[in-house]
């Protein structure tokens, strides 16, 4: 069955059957700025008109000036107060534009343009208020009615939200393409709501349309290799990454998904290559590095993992997943005490992560502490199955409390599933079982 996104997306992809039209994206121009055509919207009779001619040509200090004085006899005009908001916003006046556009909106809460204006900066700062800033704004009509600008609201609540509530994206989506032409932004913004909906399928097709629209686009590259990737269609990948490459051969986001390929097809030490060389043209790049760190592990290049892991910790201080990895790394060193502080940290944060239960429980019994080691394997049990190495940690645990019953039925258990895999620990069992019946 396809998915609801598929079935919605025709009336998206159905428009990809007509020529390419690119249309502009940009700020919300003042009320009584000139529409995409060139003509003038704006009554030349309106108490604001020489303003926004002002504000038009960029004068922007002049139109400043003016609009204070306006604003000083008419304190509640709400398209005053967002062309002197769009005036600072034009000269990176950032605070004070947001200051002024909620005003705007405080005077007149279905202004679209304040709406607009306000969400596009939340957006870009990362301010969870963007979303209801551009879906107001979605819902409104520019003043006057401006096809494109209306557009650019939707397309901008679409991007927003696109990860978050790809419902809500490619329904914006489809109501832009309704009312304007479509752009091969527009092809690469579909294939990533596809993905976010998990249609790989989908989102392929949409990825090649967009790389066939603008060959060069990293990001219609990069999307559609993750898609094959995750298709595991490996040998798709290769040529497609290579062939940007070679293009551009020093760009990190393309070299550390080449490198994520080849560790995908078991290429490891190649992988490994190819993320030291980043690493070393960007040091501070920590999605490399933590990429590199487990390259290492990957390779049995221990020692350099906890290096990596080390400095990734003294800028990221109580960060659960890097203590949980540099655990497991010092794991594999003998560290016991070491990995144990870890461990016990990043259990914190990371509380439903039996890998990391796993690691106290074994870390407590290489350290003697067999209250530990049960503390930590009935936090483990809540999250995942018991395997052979936890039945024997149950068992020598409880063993060392002198816990007889316990201890047998633990034992029992690993020998039941460890079928020849762990000979030493079998042999430790098989000692310890007759003992244990005779007390």
């Amino acid at each position: 069955m396809r998915s609801k996104f598929a079935v919605l997306a025709g009336s998206v992809f159905f428009l990809l059957l007509f020529p390419i039209i690119s249309s502009a994206q940009v700020a919300p121009l003042p009320p009584g700025s000139k529409d995409s055509d060139g003509g003038q919207v704006q009554a030349q009779d309106s108490p604001l008109a020489s303003i926004e001619s002002a504000i038009e040509d960029k004068s922007y200090d002049k139109a400043r000036s003016l609009l204070d004085a306006y604003l000083s006899a008419h304190p509640a005009d709400a398209r005053a107060i967002f062309d002197r908001g769009y005036c600072d916003d034009a000269q990176g006046k950032i605070l004070q534009a947001k200051e002024y556009y909620r005003k705007a909106i405080a005077a007149d809460p279905k202004q679209f343009e304040a709406r607009l204006a306000l969400g596009l900066i939340l957006a870009k700062e990362g301010d969870p208020g963007a979303r209801k800033q551009l879906q107001t704004a979605a819902s409104l009509d520019p003043n006057p009615p401006n096809a494109t600008t209306k557009a650019e609201a939707l397309r901008a609540l679409a991007r927003l939200v696109r990860n978050s509530d790809p419902d809500t994206a490619k329904q914006a989506l489809i109501d832009a393409l309704r009312i304007t032409p479509e752009t091969p932004e527009d092809m690469l913004l579909a294939a990533q709501i596809a993905e976010a909906e998990g249609d790989t399928d989908l989102a392929e097709q949409a990825y090649r349309r967009a790389l066939k629209a603008n060959p060069e686009s990293s990001a219609a590259i990069s999307g559609l290799a993750h898609s094959l990737m995750e298709q595991k269609k490996y040998s798709d990948v290769e040529p497609i990454l290579k062939a940007a490459l070679a293009r551009d051969p020093d760009d990190p986001a393309l070299n550390a998904q080449y490198a994520t390929l080849l560790a995908a097809e078991s290429k490891n030490n190649e992988a490994v290559a190819v993320l030291e060389k980043l690493h070393q043209v960007d040091p501070k790049n920590q999605p490399v590095a933590r990429m590199l760190a487990d390259g290492y592990v990957q390779s049995g290049e221990i020692a350099k993992a906890d290096a990596i892991y080390t400095e990734l910790l003294a800028t990221n201080p109580n960060d659960g997943e890097l203590e949980a990895a540099q655990g497991q790394v010092l794991i594999r060193e003998g560290k016991y005490d070491q990995a144990l502080i870890l461990l016990q940290n990043a259990s914190k944060t990371r509380q439903d992560d039996p890998n990391v239960w796993g690691g106290i429980a074994f870390t407590a019994s290489k350290t003697h502490r067999p209250e530990l080691v049960l503390d930590a394997l009935t936090m483990r049990s809540k999250y995942a199955p018991e395997t052979p190495a936890t039945y024997f940690l149950w068992a020598t645990a409880n063993d060392n409390l002198h816990r007889k019953r316990q201890a047998l039925e633990y034992y029992q258990l690993f020998l039941k599933s460890a079928s020849g895999k762990f000979p030493d620990e079998e042999w430790q069992a098989r000692q310890r079982i007759p003992v244990l019946m005779k007390k």
